[in-house]
């Protein structure tokens, strides 16, 4: 318990404690990030690391020049587009040895309506999917599982990752440091968090009361 409440507090106050990390490790907060990133999207068991309000918040440090826009940019954008390849890669191999154990609860069924829908909507999926929490972790993973084709997959990869971090980076670089953000920073990574979440919610929805073919 102790852990979930240090991780929500340092994502709900994750100016304050960006700025710690920043003071603390200088130039390495650079790889800290990286690296934070990389986890968030390439490893299904760390979807839980903050993604999007990091993103946000290393924008709005850029703005007051403790950190580089253009390098935190590209450093991120390659860690998001490189945790996705290795989800990839890491469901290609091993997802039928995950699908067999019990410990994963994953349906074959689920996994084939899964490859069918990213056949079809293959490139809004990927790149959609990086702006839903956990969801962008996931996605990955499955298509790894379902053989959606590898050179698809990685144009997709690319354009929804520099999407992702670009969209989130300069916002929060020309909106973070306004008074009314930095004054509620808190709030505003919740509304970050509700808005990104909200699709998901309203796809779970919609399957459950309509029948689809996408995921059940």
């Amino acid at each position: 318990m102790d852990i979930i409440k240090q991780l929500v507090d340092f994502i709900l106050h994750i100016d304050v404690h960006l700025g710690e990390l920043i003071s603390t490790y200088g130039i390495f907060v650079y790889g800290i990030l990286f690296v934070i990133i990389f986890l968030e999207t390439g490893l299904v068991v760390t979807p839980f690391l903050p993604g999007d309000s990091l993103i946000f918040a290393a924008g709005a440090f850029a703005a007051l020049g403790s950190l580089n826009p253009f390098v935190i940019f590209a450093l991120i954008a390659l860690a998001a587009i490189l945790g996705d390849t290795a989800n990839y890669w890491i469901g290609h191999f091993f997802g039928s040895k995950m699908l067999a154990n019990p410990k994963f609860p994953i349906q074959k069924e689920h996994i084939d309506k899964t490859n069918a829908f990213f056949q079809k909507h293959g490139g809004k999926t990927i790149i959609l999917a990086r702006f839903m929490p956990f969801i962008r972790t996931f996605a990955p993973f499955v298509a790894g599982i379902g053989r959606m084709d590898y050179g698809k997959f990685l144009s997709f990869n690319i354009v929804g990752g520099i999407l992702w971090v670009g969209l989130f980076i300069f916002v929060g670089y020309f909106f973070g440091n306004f008074p009314v953000v930095k004054h509620n920073f808190s709030l505003v990574i919740m509304g970050i968090i509700i808005v990104s979440v909200l699709p998901a919610v309203i796809g779970v929805i919609k399957s459950k009361t309509k029948p689809s073919d996408r995921i059940s």
